[in-house]
């Protein structure tokens, strides 16, 4: 479909968060006209920053992995070239992988880079470990490995190929993290170590299959993980700056309201806000099925199959962030570490529990970006945030009246915590102060509960039954596409970006088999 500057695009991206605005480079680089349409006047959803006095935070990025080096690139940095941002952009290297604390005194552990240097660190905290962690490395190799090939054919893997080099990793589709790491016979402390990472993909070790985990960590471990110098907002600026080069168009301000269809329930436009409708019959939708299905699809066009598909899913985690500036460096303060986990336990299906309550919550993923780029805030101060989930939507039993004081409490608990498990005392440096709970998440991205999660990857709706349900996902609305953290690849940024990257692609093939 030409576009003459009649409103009329080959494909129309609704919401420039991380998925949308990766799919919209990708349909422009082949060859289509392409409109994005954004609510905020800003792109990037979650992957921005705001300045409080003197500090600039970043909003939800604690560390972007499977970056690598220019000379030794991962997927993600690999996909940044391809898209043609990775040189607008500064990068900074994080120093550690993580900081593991639980407040019951079993564990305080800081992990390293590389798979040598980890496993040699596990050997130290828990000897006799070495045989099983590099098993575990070992197949989790080959789970990148599939998952690589699978993105590079579009998910249309070949069975027998998959049987012949990756056997391993079709053995261990079908487990989760404590059934795969148990047949490893590793040592249960080592386990619990290797756990820590397990609130960045927000369910329990029982549940989360061991494929969607393995690809997690080992793209972390062996990549390093990376940071842009200006906060995540860098990135949204180098995307909405090069989808300009490549002659898309982003219209700022402007909600899709409307998914509009003809009566074969095929797309014909999307109508924005103040009734203007844009023509086109392909839509990747940047936001949740939820509200695609629920809201802004025409109601003759919602099927049974729909409903049922959408509403059998369970959302992920609710988020919460506290975020600090305070006014003495992080030495002064004795802030050792960039990125902390601090959990009561190590068990995460116990963890996960105490999640569901706000009273009962306690854990926290904590960044001080100032000990992986010291001059991202001004001399002799730093910049911390704190972030949790609640599992449940606990905090939607929260009245109005009561709001205020949740969010005190919460934040109040926070540094209560971090003080006591470090021993740095950062009370008194305080400068600014700000909080976002689940109803700034909700009112700012529109998700529904403040998800900042998606949809919850265990069970039956984990990774790999995602990505081998693609096919039969997109045959519920021909033309449409979802792209961003409710799509095949879950939420997180990098998975973020891979889904856009597909459902791009995807969309190039759908135009390409229509004029063929």
């Amino acid at each position: 479909m030409e576009n003459k500057g009649n409103k009329t695009y080959d494909v129309v991206v609704i919401g420039a968060g991380n998925g949308g605005l990766t799919s919209a480079i990708r349909v422009l680089q082949g060859g289509y006209s392409c409109l994005l349409l954004e609510k905020h006047n800003l792109p990037g959803g979650f992957a921005t920053s705001f300045k409080r006095g003197r500090f600039e935070f970043e909003a939800s990025l604690h560390e972007l992995n499977d970056f690598g080096s220019p000379e030794e690139p991962g997927d993600i940095r690999t996909l940044f070239r391809s898209l043609g941002v990775e040189e607008k952009i500064d990068w900074v290297r994080i120093p550690e992988a993580y900081h593991l604390i639980t407040t019951d005194k079993e564990y305080d552990c800081e992990m390293p880079f590389g798979i040598e240097a980890f496993i040699s660190k596990m050997e130290e905290y828990v000897p006799g470990s070495r045989p099983s962690m590099t098993a575990f490395f070992e197949l989790c190799n080959e789970v990148r490995d599939a998952q690589t090939y699978s993105n590079s054919v579009n998910g249309n893997t070949d069975s027998a190929y998959m049987k012949e080099h990756f056997p391993n990793f079709i053995r261990a589709g079908s487990y989760s993290v404590n059934q795969v790491l148990e047949s490893l016979k590793m040592p249960k402390r080592a386990q619990d170590i290797l756990g820590a990472y397990w609130c960045y993909l927000g369910v329990d070790l029982d549940r989360m299959s061991f494929l969607h985990y393995g690809s997690m960590v080992i793209r972390y471990i062996t990549r390093d993980a990376w940071m842009p110098k200006m906060r995540s907002h860098e990135i949204s600026l180098a995307m909405d700056q090069r989808i300009r080069e490549l002659g898309g168009d982003i219209w700022y301000q402007t909600e899709a309201e409307k998914i509009l269809t003809d009566d074969n329930g095929k797309i014909t436009g999307v109508q924005i806000s103040g009734g203007e409708v844009i023509s086109t019959h392909h839509v990747i939708a940047n936001c949740s099925p939820h509200l695609v299905f629920g809201k802004m699809l025409e109601e003759k066009a919602v099927t049974e199959k729909m409903v049922r598909a959408t509403n059998a899913r369970t959302f992920a985690g609710r988020g919460f962030t506290l975020f600090l500036g305070l006014n003495k460096s992080a030495e002064e303060l004795g802030i050792k570490s960039h990125n902390y986990f601090i959990y009561d336990t190590a068990d995460s299906v116990k963890q996960y529990h105490l999640m569901e309550k706000v009273d009962t919550n306690h854990v926290q993923a904590t960044v001080c970006l100032n000990n992986a780029w010291p001059e991202c805030s001004p001399k002799g101060t730093c910049m911390m945030y704190f972030t949790t989930m609640f599992m449940s939507d606990d905090w939607g039993n929260v009245t109005e009246t009561e709001y205020f004081k949740a969010k005190d409490r919460v934040a109040e608990d926070m540094i209560r915590v971090f003080e006591r498990e470090t021993g740095c005392k950062i009370r008194d440096a305080i400068e600014e102060i700000s909080v976002a709970s689940p109803t700034t998440y909700a009112r700012y991205c529109g998700h529904p509960q403040g998800v900042i999660y998606g949809y919850e990857t265990a069970d039956w709706d984990s990774l790999m039954p995602r990505m081998m349900m693609m096919k039969e996902d997109a045959e519920l609305m021909p033309g449409l596409r979802f792209a961003g953290g409710y799509a095949m690849r879950s939420s997180g940024y990098s998975s973020s970006y891979v889904s856009g990257d597909l459902s791009g692609r995807q969309t190039v093939g759908d135009l390409k088999k229509e004029v063929g």
